[in-house]
């Protein structure tokens, strides 16, 4: 089998809900994506054979193939093509694995996977509740019902399922939000999120233009005896606000290339994608697939945990990574080292190119090998996706 090589890889800063992406449409946000990731690797844009990428909320703006509107509002000519992904909060990393297997296949040479969301102008469960409004029905079928009685499948009971299961405490969950904000303090103030962030015009509260290049969702006061006093979302549970990933808009993608057009464009790789495999779990509790996803890749490849210099398991709530270290044994240290969506912000379709940007980055900053990377996701479903740095 052929050799997926990663040769760009970008993401823009997380923008707050209402703030300073606000005013982009998604398809312009994806396109300059797209943009970037064709000035970092010099390529003629016509080389390029498909861009996917992944989007949830896809109605409205995001709506009628927003992968190829993104194309169309970007450099690329009119002959690339473009198809959107829906795995829920894995879509983009779908959209890589996607774009992987068409190179590792043989029949393309250079694909873009790639996400966008705008939580603003396309908030969270439009596509589900326009719909319903109007009349036009509900996902879950008769057929579901029966299987699936009375349930009503919801990622933020899941995440409370996740903490119960797995004997975590209000204070253990506050404690990892909390050193997600220090990491991505840290990170930000270091400089370690520059060279993969592009660097766009925002707007600031009054409307005026700003340079958007720090993750907007970062905390930079955050307090831990803050962090506790934040409200239960739900009495006698053990979720808040700020132990959830945050509402963000953002885009992010990479650029998959063969080993032939390594040598025809005079690419360098970043790294070399060494495993990708997905995981169905159980739907009611939902967000514990990436245990069992983690473990059954590391078995497919051979590796062990500490195999893995750095892992991204997407911070959807502080249950999710919190369970998932206690699983597997992983190294808390190796896990998130530049914080994650409970301080950087969960853009939701752009969230799997944008965790494997900062991986990617992350490992080339420390010198080090694999890295590993997954995600809840809607359904009960994961992703994981080995990478290998070249």
């Amino acid at each position: 089998m052929a050799e997926a090589y990663i040769v760009a890889a970008t993401r823009t800063a997380g923008g707050r809900k209402g703030g300073r992406v606000r005013g982009w449409h998604p398809a312009d946000l994806g396109g300059a994506v797209l943009n970037e990731l064709l000035d970092r690797t010099s390529i003629d844009p016509a080389a390029v054979e498909d861009v996917v990428m992944g989007c949830v909320m896809q109605v409205g703006e995001q709506s009628t193939n927003v992968a190829r509107n993104a194309v169309l509002a970007s450099r690329l000519p009119e002959s690339v093509p473009g198809t959107s992904v829906d795995r829920q909060c894995g879509s983009s990393q779908q959209a890589l694995h996607f774009a992987a297997q068409a190179v590792m296949s043989g029949t393309m040479d250079v694909v873009i996977a790639s996400g966008v969301e705008s939580m603003t102008r396309v908030p969270m469960g439009l596509s589900v509740s326009l719909p319903a409004k109007e009349g036009f029905g509900i996902p879950k079928s008769p057929r579901q019902e029966e299987r699936y009685p009375n349930i009503q499948f919801s990622q933020f009971m899941g995440a409370e399922m996740v903490a119960e299961k797995y004997g975590l405490t209000k204070d253990q969950l506050d404690e990892f939000g909390y050193l997600s904000h220090q990491r991505a303090i840290a990170a930000t103030q270091a400089g370690a999120f520059k060279d993969e962030i592009l660097a766009i015009d925002g707007v600031d509260a009054e409307g005026g233009t700003v340079r958007h290049d720090v993750d907007e969702g970062i905390r930079f006061d955050v307090s831990l005896d803050g962090m506790k006093g934040v409200k239960l979302l739900r009495e006698g549970g053990r979720i808040t606000a700020a132990t959830s990933s945050q509402i963000c808009d953002g885009a992010s993608g990479v650029m998959i290339v063969s080993e032939k057009a390594l040598k025809e464009h005079n690419l360098t790789p970043l790294a070399r994608v060494h495993h990708l495999s997905l995981l169905g779990h159980d739907p009611v509790i939902m967000l514990e697939a990436p245990i069992p996803a983690t473990e059954r890749a590391l078995k497919k490849t051979g590796l062990s945990i500490d195999d893995i210099d750095l892992f991204e398991v997407n911070e959807a709530f502080a249950s999710v990574p919190v369970a998932w270290l206690q699983k597997t044994g992983a190294d808390p240290e190796r896990l998130n080292v530049n914080g994650g969506a409970i301080a950087l912000g969960h853009p939701l379709g752009a969230s799997g190119t944008k965790l494997m940007t900062t991986l990617l980055y992350a490992l080339k900053a420390r010198g080090k090998k694999y890295g590993l990377q997954t995600m809840c996701e809607g359904g009960g479903m994961a992703n994981v996706t080995i990478v290998e740095r070249l």
